[in-house]
């Protein structure tokens, strides 16, 4: 399929340009065919890139052309740009280390612009992962006049200043200088589990009863289906925020060089979670795990097959009784977020319990961005710094079958 087949906006003049030979490689590649979306992304910005008008690729532009939102939305509530953004570059990144890798040029978008960078190989090769490298400026050395010389000792000073320059020019330029202080509030929320003793990551695994040609519904806690047989089970499914959020997990702990281990609740056992800290993903009424140690006090879930909510045991004035969703259309969902003790003693444990799958998706997300996390952490760090296990409710908005908008709602500081 062409690129005018993809992208029918896209201008002819850009057609015959390598880079964008490049880009159409890219988009047919097993890492983004099967994502109609981020290809017409990628297309947009590129074309904006090589025809050289960044004023068309603005985060407001890119929403009004690719995500059809109306001229004048509102970007800082709707993330939409945002969002596929960052699922763009960690799919090119993953382009480029595997079925790209004998590209020439690479691809990249730097954080906080929206217009792609093309890069010869080279200069990513000598490059460190994740530098900003400044381009190299040519020396135009000018012969000195006859009647004048340097003093003998000016070429031994030159490599001593060249030194200082090149380390201020680090200092401006690099990215940690710019993201150090953003990231400090996500680094302090999950220092512990980043150790050298892996957390579990226990992700909800609901049983069902039936089969995907007659349908499926969920199976009693107690085993609904043993009448009808334990071949009747099916225990292979779990939600789309959950999959959306392992995956966030995954990016956030590759960036600190650290690992987890990832478990379906089914599959747990408690002799290997004892010793553990654990992270549940999930409501408590898909991960059986959740439902067997002492959880939440605070906030716990209701729900039967027409309704569900989190009652909120201790309303504070204003409060509600409940936090529910809006069943048609699914426009709001909430989720508990909680830090809990742990299994054993000095062991931790976080639980991500969303009303539905887009709630526990907002909520991983939520401490996953320097912002909100250093909006938690102002509520829940101790005179001395610690961080004090908590409860608290967040509040997400749902639109195009994504979280978009993510709140604090109320908070228990235990």
């Amino acid at each position: 399929m062409s690129a005018s087949d993809l992208a029918p906006e896209i201008t002819h003049q850009v057609l015959g340009d390598a880079r964008w030979a490049l880009i159409e490689r890219i988009a047919a590649s097993q890492h983004l065919k099967s994502s109609a979306r981020l290809r017409e992304f990628l297309f947009y910005i590129a074309d904006c890139a090589i025809r050289d008008a960044p004023e068309e690729a603005t985060e407001q532009q890119i929403g009004i052309h690719v995500f059809h939102r109306h001229p004048g939305y509102n970007s800082s509530e709707d993330s939409i740009v945002r969002s596929h953004a960052r699922l763009l570059r960690q799919k090119l990144a993953s382009y480029f280390a595997e079925e790209g890798i004998a590209e020439e040029f690479v691809v990249d978008i730097p954080k906080g612009h929206y217009i792609p960078v093309f890069h010869s190989r080279s200069e990513v090769v000598a490059a460190r992962p994740g530098e900003t490298r400044p381009e190299a400026v040519p020396v135009v050395e000018t012969p000195a006049p006859k009647t004048r010389r340097l003093p003998s000792n000016w070429m031994a000073l030159l490599p001593l200043l060249l030194t200082v320059l090149a380390i201020c020019a680090l200092l401006f330029w690099h990215p940690w200088t710019r993201s150090a202080t953003a990231q400090s509030a996500v680094d302090k929320f999950w220092k512990p589990f980043f150790t050298d003793d892996p957390p579990l990551v226990i992700y909800s695994n609901a049983v069902f009863v039936g089969d995907s040609t007659n349908g499926l519904r969920y199976a009693h806690p107690q085993g609904e289906g043993d009448a009808q047989g334990v071949d009747n089970y099916v225990d292979t499914y779990t939600g789309i925020g959950e999959l959306a959020s392992v995956y966030a997990l995954t990016t956030l702990f590759d960036a600190h060089q650290a690992h987890f281990i990832l478990k379906r609740s089914l599959l747990m056992t408690w002799d290997e979670a004892k010793p553990k800290n654990l992270i549940f993903i999930g409501s408590t009424a898909e991960n059986p795990s959740l439902r067997v140690l002492p959880s939440t006090t605070d906030f716990t879930l209701t729900a039967n097959a027409e309704f569900a909510g989190f009652v909120n045991h201790h309303p504070k004035p204003g409060e509600p009784a409940i936090y529910s969703r809006p069943e048609h259309p699914l426009t709001r969902d909430y989720a508990v977020l909680a830090l809990l003790p742990g299994v054993q003693q000095g062991k931790r444990m976080l639980v991500f319990s969303g009303l539905t799958t887009f709630g526990t998706q907002a909520a991983v997300d939520y401490v996953c961005r320097p912002e909100s996390t250093a909006e938690l952490l102002k509520q829940i760090t101790g005179p001395k710094g610690e961080i004090r296990p908590f409860e608290a409710v967040l509040e997400t908005t749902i639109g195009g079958g994504v979280p978009l908008q993510t709140r604090l709602v109320t908070i228990r500081v235990h």
